[in-house]
């Protein structure tokens, strides 16, 4: 049976919490206390970890951190909503950070705060960014970001074979850190061939699956697929979400079956290509559905 992992956020900042405070905050002289619990009466979100720090200048706070897989332009409503709750229930001044692993897509400006004013009352809420893709590969390397490891292949400079292996080996040599390297592939693949991240990495989809991040995405592309489908028809949506299921999972290599599925007119049969690329392993399991329903 296949062990299950805890990649989530809270997991990640927990591996070494005093170096991720320090970063987030850029400053050296803060430490990490506790990380407490965030879900409010009606707020729960994964992405969502608060960690109790301490500062010489000012003592006690809260370094709240949201961690999205990509921005939205709900987010500054929600920063402000998520920093006010924090700072009422443990009564502590909140450093709130928004960290954005992937890019958005062109033209999305990713703010730095709320404001909002109804008849002369202004309500504002400024809170840190931190953009993945901006950050340098060599600061997790040097500072020893741990929780940062994962993610390597999609700081500025990691997408780097190389890069990638010196990311996995550290993984490996910490037995604590081997369930993260289901998620660095997952990562890798964003920037290398499928074929290549599976000759230099384990590779565990029972693992991946659980993780937050892969089901995250697999929403946005379903989602994606739905608006699409309004737009230009259910056949079309659903050969949306298979083309960015067949890229996620195998690379170009999977993208030259999109030509040959793209000729199915059954949309029952593209539905379960759709559903079944979310558990498959190989391309021979896709390939079986439809060319098995055509005998």
């Amino acid at each position: 049976m296949t062990k299950s992992a805890d990649i989530g956020s809270k997991r990640l900042i927990s591996l070494a919490p005093d170096a991720w405070v320090k970063w987030v905050t850029q400053s050296s002289n803060i430490t990490a206390r506790d990380i407490l619990t965030s879900e409010f009466q009606w707020i729960s979100r994964e992405g969502d970890v608060i960690v109790k720090a301490y500062s010489p200048q000012i003592g006690e706070f809260l370094v709240l951190n949201e961690i999205q897989l990509r921005y939205n332009n709900r987010m500054p409503l929600r920063m402000r909503a998520y920093a006010a709750l924090a700072e009422e229930r443990y009564n502590l001044p909140v450093y709130p950070v928004l960290i954005n692993i992937l890019q958005p897509t062109p033209g999305v400006v990713i703010a730095r705060g709320h404001e909002s004013q109804v008849f002369g009352l202004r309500a504002t809420q400024e809170y840190r960014v931190i953009n993945l893709w901006e950050v340098d590969v060599q600061t997790v390397f040097q500072q020893q970001l741990t929780s940062l490891l994962p993610f390597v292949p999609v700081l500025r400079g990691g997408g780097e074979e190389a890069v990638v292996q010196q990311a996995v080996q550290l993984l490996r040599a910490d037995e604590q850190l081997n369930e993260l390297e289901n998620l660095l592939a997952f990562f890798a693949t964003f920037v290398l061939e499928t074929r290549l991240v599976q000759q230099i990495m384990r590779w565990d989809m029972a693992v991946l699956r659980e993780s937050p991040w892969y089901q995250e995405i697999w929403r946005e592309g379903e989602q994606r697929g739905l608006q699409q489908g309004l737009q230009q028809g259910l056949q079309q949506g659903i050969l949306s979400a298979i083309e960015f299921g067949l890229e996620l999972k195998f690379g170009s290599e999977g993208l030259q079956l999109l030509p040959e599925i793209s000729q199915i007119s059954d949309v029952d049969v593209l539905k379960a290509i759709q559903e079944r690329l979310k558990t498959a392993n190989s391309l021979e399991e896709v390939l079986q559905i439809y060319r098995v329903s055509e005998i």
